[in-house]
């Protein structure tokens, strides 16, 4: 039995308590309001190293720990993936060049509670098909959101993601999903980005979990790097990823990761 109660479905799903949402909040805006404050970190010339570096120190700062670190021997306090990386990309000595697009994607915990978000960014002057492919995975993931509520499906998510990113003619990463999470870092279900109406386990009020689309201007294959972290497109093509923590609350959807400037997108808007 957890320490807060609460069960676990058929499909290994916690369902948490009313008293629950309130941990993943705090830990939720803590991780947004991180990427809100590296914003003006990201600029032509910096390095992804010296991103992490200052997250880390904003994490410290916080009296937060890094969900990362450590995580399977993984060494940073962010994932930065630049242009055709998908995911996982390692903070290193990579200068940023004008019209590079970069996801950040960051994990704190705070009293127990895991908040995980990532947004993407921009140094210098957004080139114009980057900008439509952001624009595009942003809607992409608020249709995702949008699906969530109690009595429909992980598939229905997955469907109104799929649909709408294939309707713009790009294509969406099919080698990692969302995930489960609260007092875990990753659990059941796995959130895929694709799928079929009707399908897979059904919504119910108190699942916390991830919606993280990635998507692509070319095709939807990844492959990992000799690193055995960084995720980039097989075809070299842009790719950009959004994520929300959300739950399911008694007639629809909470999220817990709202940027607390109103800075989600890079643009602001």
């Amino acid at each position: 039995m957890r320490k807060n109660g609460g069960r676990t479905t058929k499909d290994g799903i916690r369902i948490y308590q009313q008293a629950d949402y309130a941990g993943m909040h705090v830990a939720g805006k803590l991780a947004a309001r991180i990427l809100d404050d590296i914003a003006a970190h990201v600029f032509v010339g910096q390095t992804t190293g010296e991103i992490d570096r200052v997250i880390t120190q904003m994490v410290d700062d916080a009296g937060a720990k890094s969900a990362t670190i450590g995580y399977k021997g993984y060494q940073h306090a962010s994932c930065i993936s630049v242009n055709h990386v998908v995911c996982h990309g390692i903070p290193g000595d990579k200068k940023l060049k004008d019209g590079d697009i970069l996801n950040i994607d960051v994990t704190v915990i705070v009293d127990g509670w895991f908040g995980d978000t990532s947004r993407m960014f921009v140094a210098g002057k957004l080139p114009r098909k980057a900008e439509r492919l952001i624009q595009v995975t942003h809607d992409a993931l608020m249709k995702g959101i949008e699906a969530v509520k109690p009595g429909n499906t992980f598939g229905d998510i997955g469907h109104a993601i799929q649909v709408y990113a294939e309707s713009q003619r790009m294509s969406v990463v099919r080698d990692f999903c969302g995930h489960g999470l609260g007092e875990v870092f990753h659990a059941p279900p796995n959130v895929l980005h694709y799928g079929r109406p009707g399908t897979g386990a059904t919504l119910e009020e108190g699942m916390f979990f991830t919606i993280e689309p990635m998507i692509n201007l070319g095709r939807p294959e990844t492959k990992i790097l000799a690193d055995d972290w960084t995720a980039v497109t097989r075809d070299k093509s842009l790719t950009a990823q959004f994520e929300h923590s959300v739950a399911v609350t008694a007639d629809g959807v909470e999220i817990f990761t709202l940027s607390p400037a109103g800075r989600f997108h890079p643009t602001y808007g």
